[in-house]
């Protein structure tokens, strides 16, 4: 009868074998990364933060990120759209700052199992286009139930280089993403499982672009939309104030799954 060694990591269905924990594993995968930051309202963005963070600054960071060459994926790739915000952790033994995702959009669905059961990353499927870049120009776009909720543009206007790259491989090399893993119990209201993941990881940046960017958020019913369409117009209701920054990078990524911790 099929036991589970205690020294091995495992994914549902468990039955069909895992792989034995290796802590100095690391997730690696090319990456072109499109980020457009913008002001929004503070009090209705306080609304999505949990009490345990303190709030850095009102501004909304939507990263649309393509992945290639994936080592876990044996060389395959995915797209993502990742919504954060700046935060301070403050727990009982913990403090510490970083980025916390409102939500993450994926176009398959492996890493959305892993990155959900194991950080807690908030990660929901849609239909990502691959990044269009053509010279001086870049667009991106997701949708669900065959409507686009989310529409990204960029327009080149410099290249960064020298101390300013040295600036931002610096900013991109280690980042702190926290996660809420939450379970819920079966058959009642409450959690299973309620615990904040400290998952560390970074981008190693080979080239990066400045430039104009311009971010659109289109509200959708739930024939639109389909399932959890409430996500996606919860963000669209955040209102663009001022878009703070825009940056176009190429690279690669490092995600240390196995050097995540529980925060306390």
């Amino acid at each position: 009868m099929f036991r589970p060694d205690p020294e091995s990591s495992y994914l549902m269905p468990v039955h069909f074998g895992g792989s034995k924990f290796d802590p100095h594993f690391i997730i690696t995968q090319k990456a072109t990364g499109l980020a457009i930051s913008y002001e929004t309202d503070r009090q209705m963005l306080e609304a999505y933060i949990p009490e345990v963070f303190e709030l850095l600054e009102p501004q909304i960071t939507v990263a649309y990120n393509m992945f290639t060459e994936i080592n876990w994926m044996h060389g395959g790739a995915y797209n993502l759209v990742d919504v954060s915000v700046p935060v301070r952790f403050n727990g009982k033994k913990d403090s510490l700052t970083g980025s916390y995702p409102l939500v993450t959009w994926e176009n398959k669905t492996a890493p959305i199992l892993g990155g959900r059961e194991q950080t807690g990353i908030p990660k929901i499927f849609c239909d990502i286009e691959d990044l269009r870049v053509l010279g001086p120009a870049c667009h991106g776009a997701a949708s669900s139930g065959g409507s686009t909720f989310l529409y990204m543009d960029f327009e080149q206007t410099g290249r960064i280089e020298g101390p300013g790259l040295d600036a931002a491989r610096a900013g991109f090399k280690s980042m702190n993403t926290i996660g809420w893993r939450y379970i819920p119990k079966v058959g009642k209201p409450g959690a299973e499982l309620s615990q904040f993941i400290l998952y560390p990881q970074g981008v190693d940046i080979d080239t990066a672009f400045t430039g104009k960017g311009s971010i659109r958020w289109i509200e959708q019913g739930p024939m639109q939309y389909g399932y959890q369409f409430w996500v996606a117009n919860q963000v669209a209701a955040l209102p663009v104030k001022k878009i703070t920054n825009a940056v176009l990078v190429h690279g690669s990524a490092r995600l240390h799954a196995n050097g995540a911790r529980v925060l306390e």
